[in-house]
């Protein structure tokens, strides 16, 4: 009876988790493939290559917990990483220089909240618009050419290593255990989930919906930026076309990895999983040597996959009730 108890325990998990299954799945396949798949170096760059797509993911989650979303972080990041270079170029010490490019990233994730929060547009549309404004600054700020950083101290901080650790890693590993602390154990994370779970209910449970949901996206836009100046860093570039995608992926990689764009359920183990399901099925596919084009139509088919199976075990799960 034990036995069975525990079965159906794994078994609830596994459903609830479509990611981790998809995952498990990849890992067991790349078994059978004679590549160097399962070698350090292999993993810690898939991770590393992974890790600005986890950080944007990490401040998404915040604002799709409290039921919102926000699409404006591919222009926030690729402008941040292009104004981080240029002022770097002009002279700035680069510390001051990220600085500010972070902080435009906290300003856009206010105006953000202004317009979504405040102003009850819908944040769906708002901040599409808002990521579609910035790339057009983005592009009107490099004339459409990429800008290289003339500063080698900065190509280190995405390119670095310590004790054989990739940065990137390092620093996403960091943010996201911030992330988590911030959701898992404060009373601002508790409080985003309630607003999530029942706007109304929140509210008149004395919690001030407004700022948390504002502050939601403002955590939101400097995670964007800091992504953004991590991103130059490693490419040791700025340029208008490196986020044309990005808040989709993200967005589409948090949904899959549990956190429902209803609100109120997931968290950042959740969406970290999304993403790891990315940078693993392209990573696998790199190793296999199948081609890019190909590549994108199984990264669509293997979202409407899972989506598909939540969509059916919560049906499922209705009509057993």
């Amino acid at each position: 009876m034990n036995g069975t108890g525990k079965g159906a325990t794994l078994y609830k998990i596994l459903t609830k988790q479509k990611a981790l299954i998809a995952i498990l799945v990849m890992l067991i396949g790349m078994l059978f493939s004679h590549s160097n798949f399962y070698s350090a170096f292999n993993l810690l760059q898939m991770l590393s290559s992974t890790s600005i797509l986890l950080i944007l993911a990490f401040g998404v989650t915040l604002t799709i917990i409290a039921g919102g979303c926000d699409l404006s972080i591919g222009g926030i990041m690729v402008v941040a990483g292009i104004v981080s270079i240029k002022l770097m170029n002009a002279g700035m010490p680069m510390g001051l220089a990220i600085f500010l490019a972070i902080l435009f990233g906290t300003v856009v994730g206010f105006v953000n909240g202004f317009l979504a929060v405040h102003q009850k547009t819908e944040p769906f549309i708002i901040t599409l618009g808002i990521g579609l404004l910035l790339t057009g600054v983005a592009q009107q700020l490099t004339n459409a050419h990429p800008v290289p950083a003339q500063n080698p101290s900065f190509m280190m901080i995405g390119n670095g290593y310590f004790h054989g650790v990739p940065n990137l890693v390092i620093i996403m590993l960091v943010l996201f255990a911030l992330t988590y602390w911030l959701m898992r154990y404060t009373e601002f994370g508790r409080n985003l989930y309630a607003i999530g779970g029942d706007y109304e209910v929140a509210r008149y449970s004395g919690i001030d919906v407004i700022r948390t949901k504002w502050l939601a996206f403002v955590i939101s836009g400097t995670m964007a930026a800091l992504a953004g100046v991590l991103l130059s860093s490693e490419l040791n570039t700025g340029s208008a076309v490196y986020g044309e995608t990005t808040a989709l992926v993200v967005n589409c990689g948090v949904v899959v990895g549990g956190t429902s764009f209803a609100g109120g359920i997931g968290g950042i183990p959740q969406s970290a999983l999304g993403l790891l399901v990315f940078g693993l099925l392209g990573n696998s596919m790199n190793m296999l040597n199948i081609s890019s084009y190909f590549q994108i139509m199984l990264q669509g088919a293997v979202i409407v996959a899972i989506i598909w199976l939540d969509s059916y075990a919560q049906k499922r799960k209705r009509e057993a009730v």
